[in-house]
């Protein structure tokens, strides 16, 4: 009686043994979201039980038992991750979301139909030689910005969800390309990408997606048009330059002819000014300015001078005697 204890108590082991076997590998591989998975795990367990327990006198009963328990009860236990969300389908119809961690479902009736992760996406995507408003081939690459707010409607609204994402970016691409200049796509490109989000979140929102940015990330023109885009944009900053160039001597024109009614008017400045200008001169090192003595007579520096001299002490001596009859010099020269 103790041996037949022992003998039962030992089949027990062995089928509780391939039992948590299966559920282990199916549960951690997830191969229990495919039948066929479930099945090759099953038969590998019973399998490595055979080829262990063989010598030892199992009946192979035992192992069909525990392969066909594995097959039966591995596919009820079910694990999501935290970002997953499990659209559990029960006769092939929906029934509720499982997740995050670990869930069981019904061996047989019930079914994951689809995890669907819930993190933002990143996807890429172009429009190929597309022609602008005014017919200017260019080649735009973006990225979108996008997530899976409702798992069920994701899975039960439309095929592919992803993919379908990625053709209404391209779509709503052209179409944007389409009703812009190629100006304003090199100008206004947050504007552009504002208005591919809009139109792709239209048309996502059904399907539990929801677009949150869409981002140019290159406009590529032709070769040709970028020389000549070059050429007039150089053009350009030369006309702006003469044109503040004109502006600027424009306005000293101005400002020199309204002195010039300031000295017509006041001949001491004009006699001053002429001086500075003669000073400035003098400055410049190992510089000579040769004054003629008609030029003094014309600007009447020499009543100037007389003025000045009146405020001067009169000196004594031989060096006070003037001289009859001393010509003045035709020319003075005055040395820095």
């Amino acid at each position: 009686m103790g041996i037949h204890l022992g003998v039962h108590t030992f089949h027990l082991a062995v089928v509780i043994y391939a039992v948590t076997a299966g559920v282990v590998l199916v549960s951690t591989f997830r191969l229990a979201q495919v039948w066929e998975g479930v099945v090759i795990t099953s038969t590998v367990v019973a399998l490595a039980g055979y080829l262990v327990f063989n010598n030892l006198g199992v009946p192979p009963t035992i192992l069909v038992t525990t392969t066909i328990a594995a097959a039966i009860v591995s596919p009820s236990l079910q694990i999501s991750y935290q970002w997953e969300r499990a659209v559990l389908l029960r006769f092939g119809r929906f029934v509720g979301i499982r997740g995050p961690g670990v869930f069981f479902l019904l061996p047989i009736i019930d079914k994951v139909a689809q995890y669907v992760d819930q993190r933002i996406r990143v996807t890429d995507f172009r429009a190929e030689t597309t022609l602008t408003r005014d017919t200017v081939p260019v080649n735009v690459d973006a990225i979108a910005f996008w997530v899976v707010w409702d798992a069920e409607r994701s899975v039960l609204e439309v095929a592919d969800f992803e993919q379908a994402v990625v053709l209404s970016a391209q779509t709503a691409l052209r179409d944007a390309i389409g009703r812009s200049e190629l100006a304003e796509l090199l100008s206004h490109r947050q504007r552009l990408g504002e208005e591919i989000q809009q139109v792709l979140d239209a048309k996502t929102n059904p399907w539990g997606i929801t677009a949150q940015s869409v981002e140019i990330r290159d406009i590529i023109i032709p070769k040709g048009l970028e020389d000549a885009m070059s050429k007039q944009a150089q053009a350009e900053r030369e006309r702006q330059s003469r044109i503040i160039l004109g502006t600027a001597e424009t306005e000293i024109a101005e400002k020199f002819a309204t002195a010039s009614l300031s000295y017509r008017d006041n001949p001491v400045a004009l006699h001053l000014r002429a001086m500075n200008m003669v000073f400035e001169g003098l400055k410049q090192k190992g510089s000579m300015v040769i004054v003629p003595s008609s030029a003094v007579e014309t600007m009447g520096l020499g009543a100037l001078g007389g003025l000045t001299a009146l405020g001067r002490p009169v000196p004594t001596g031989p060096a006070a005697v003037s001289v009859p009859g001393a010509a003045a010099p035709d020319e003075e020269e005055v040395h820095g």
